[in-house]
């Protein structure tokens, strides 16, 4: 069994929402449920009253309650979900219009902004007014290009007050980035800001919009948040008006709150798009609101009280999720910038600042942040910190003890995964049980999640494939300009009938946790065996001589073989020296079938947007295989390198 890092006292336990959750449903159903295990089954094998019980925990806001909570607990895709119910997503968000703080902005090295409950519900009002004139509809889209600002959620908020769809990305994607999402769904208002912080710089967006708005006809009306620079001339930009000028000029207006059916098209979210057009998946007004309540009341443990930040942009899921943090009423802080500007301490200096209870990034954060040096609980104050979130991809086993010796020794480290597709969790925390080393907490409440091995068998303490075995909320609705359903059928039921397949590789052991080892579709297979390319890189990340690496299978001789590309640390070289001592670390800390047949130094790892490896890509290149969307990549000219590499065509 793996370490034991953290441990919840006796008191935690009881003062937690998971274990006011747990007796409310052992009162409602004369149970004696005493531990997580027990009520993860319990939620499983009754998967309408599990939804019931938390509708009604949650306090979800609505003017018609359910007909039934789930129409076919068998069918996937096409499960109905609260049918018959009448509610509106903002209003629920909306719920609090006091005086406590609501919103935190934090832009680098600027001053921070703050902006209370009453405040948002007011700019959200003013908003809305103005896209009632002008004569927006239920279901019609729009869309924000912006940095993970206040104006961003406003927007939003004030989108779907009124039953509209909303959709973000990230400022820092190029034209035809936006346009493969954008292009798809014809927004009609396009929210932006002239442009964002990065390492102290201002980037200007303008000229970029420009090119966005000249090809997407279908939007009427552009509106402009100065923030890079105080006061941008939009004046060459068509239908272009700045942010103030648009919103209503009133205030103390009501937000009148389109009461919508349960399955109203909430958000519009993107796949990665790294091997063709972006999916655009559409997901419900009710299935994201209970899932992402369920998540954060329960599995986060969040109340009034806490301040929740997560390093997020406005293209990743994450930033969906954080901003459902405003139905519980909790104080949500944003960032826009560069984790490491002005110094590798900006976000714990901002997380003493602002005493942040829950801080949320990225597994890469933490592996750079370790590669700093910085010691943080030696330098910052953090006993306002009670959780850390990390998610994005597989937090090796050297980031989870980074965090307990450098960071806080008494904390709850949740490690999350999961997806944009389902905008949520598959596995995560809980803030009742144990943190082992390496190790997801546990599967999310209602999620009926396997590990498949080769022949489509549940496994426990076994390396399997990530699989859903019956429907849950937060599925897409549907797939954006996919009327028989087909893209939708093929990207997760075409291997399983009726079971979600996700995409990743994963080991469920005995008393609970989960292991992610990285994508099934990148898994390799040497020798017919799989294994994981996350076992790989947890023993590359440790080595001070290497920056950075990704991992793929090449087809060879019949067979497939480990190939490994690292990125050197700064002052350091890849010598046969080196390469055997990578050999010798694999060998005797994975297995003898992890150790790669080829070491080959490059300069550069390429990512998507949202700080991904893509192996895929970088296995078609090195196939002579087109890539066929590279505006999805953070550094499209990273795989460059990756062509031709003579190495590759010799044993």
């Amino acid at each position: 069994m793996s370490k034991i890092l953290w441990e919840p006292s006796e008191d935690r336990i009881k003062q937690s929402n998971m274990q006011r959750f747990m007796q409310a449903i052992n009162h409602k159903y004369h149970l004696d449920i005493k531990d997580y295990r027990k009520l993860y089954q319990w939620s499983v094998d009754n998967i309408p009253d599990f939804w019931a019980v938390l509708w009604d925990f949650a306090e979800i806001k609505y003017s018609r309650s359910y007909d039934r909570i789930v129409d076919n607990t068998d069918k996937m895709p096409g499960a109905k979900w609260f049918e018959g119910a009448r509610l509106n997503f903002a209003e629920n968000l909306l719920r609090y219009r006091d005086d406590h703080t609501a919103l935190i902005f934090k832009g680098e090295s600027r001053p921070s902004v703050r902006m209370t409950y009453r405040q948002l519900y007011d700019e959200v009002a003013r908003v809305a007014a103005s896209l009632k004139a002008l004569g927006i509809k239920p279901g019609e889209r729009i869309v924000g290009f912006m940095p993970n600002m206040p104006q961003a959620i406003i927007a939003m908020l004030a989108a779907v007050s009124m039953g509209a769809t909303w959709s973000s990305c990230s400022p820092d994607f190029g034209i035809k980035g936006v346009m493969d999402r954008f292009g798809q769904i014809e927004p009609r208002v396009l929210f932006t800001a002239d442009g964002y912080l990065f390492k102290g710089k201002p980037m200007d967006s303008l000229e970029r919009i420009s090119g966005i708005v000249s090809q997407l006809p279908s939007v009427e009306k552009l509106v402009v948040v100065p923030y890079a620079n105080s006061n941008p001339d939009i004046s060459s930009i068509p239908r272009a008006v700045l942010f103030d000028e648009f919103k209503s000029a009133q205030s103390g207006l009501d937000v009148d709150f389109a009461q919508l059916p349960a399955d109203h098209p909430l958000y519009v979210m993107y796949s990665s798009g790294t091997t063709g057009l972006p999916k655009c998946m559409v997901q419900s007004a009710s299935g994201i609101l209970v899932n992402h309540l369920k998540e954060l009341i329960l599995h986060t443990d969040l109340k009034r009280e806490d301040v929740i930040f997560y390093f997020t942009t406005c293209g990743w899921m994450m930033w969906n999720w954080l901003t459902s943090s405003l139905a519980v009423g909790a104080t949500l802080v944003l960032y826009d910038g560069n984790p490491f500007h002005p110094d590798e301490g900006a976000l714990w200096q901002m997380a003493q600042d602002e005493k942040i209870t829950v801080f949320g990034t990225s597994a890469g954060y933490i592996a750079a942040l370790r590669n700093t040096g910085l010691i943080p609980k030696e330098k910052y104050d953090l006993s306002a910190l009670r959780a850390l979130l990390s998610t994005g991809s597989p937090l090796s086993e050297e980031g989870f003890e980074f965090v307990y010796d450098a960071i806080k020794p008494d904390i709850q480290l949740a490690s999350i995964s999961g997806g944009t597709d389902l905008n949520g969790c598959f596995a995560l925390g809980n803030p009742t049980a144990r943190v082992y080393m390496g190790e997801l907490q546990c599967r999310g409440l209602g999620m009926k999640v396997e590990a498949y091995d080769e022949n489509g068998q549940p496994v426990i303490g076994r390396q399997g494939e990530l699989v859903c075995t019956a429907p849950f909320p937060s599925m897409p609705i549907y797939f954006w300009n996919d009327p028989d359903g087909k893209k939708y059928h093929s990207a997760y039921f075409d291997v399983y009938p009726n079971i979600w397949r996700h995409g990743d590789y994963i080991e469920i052991n005995d008393h609970g946790g989960v292991k992610i080892y990285g994508r099934s579709d990148a898994t390799l297979n040497p020798g017919g065996v799989r294994i994981g390319t996350a076992e790989i890189y947890r023993q590359v990340e440790q080595m001070e001589e290497i920056a950075d690496s990704i991992v793929i299978g090449q087809d060879w001789k019949n067979d497939v073989r480990v190939i490994l590309f690292v990125q050197m640390a700064q002052g350091f070289e890849l010598t046969e020296q080196l390469k055997q001592k990578i050999r010798q670390n694999i060998r005797a800390n994975a297995s003898p079938r992890h150790v790669p047949a080829k070491i080959i130094a490059v300069p550069e790892i390429p990512y998507t947007l949202n700080m991904k490896k893509v192996e895929l890509a970088v296995k078609k290149v090195i196939q002579n295989i087109p890539v066929l969307n590279k505006d999805a990549l953070k550094n499209p000219e990273a795989l460059d390198y990756y062509a031709g590499i003579a190495e590759l065509q010799t044993d």
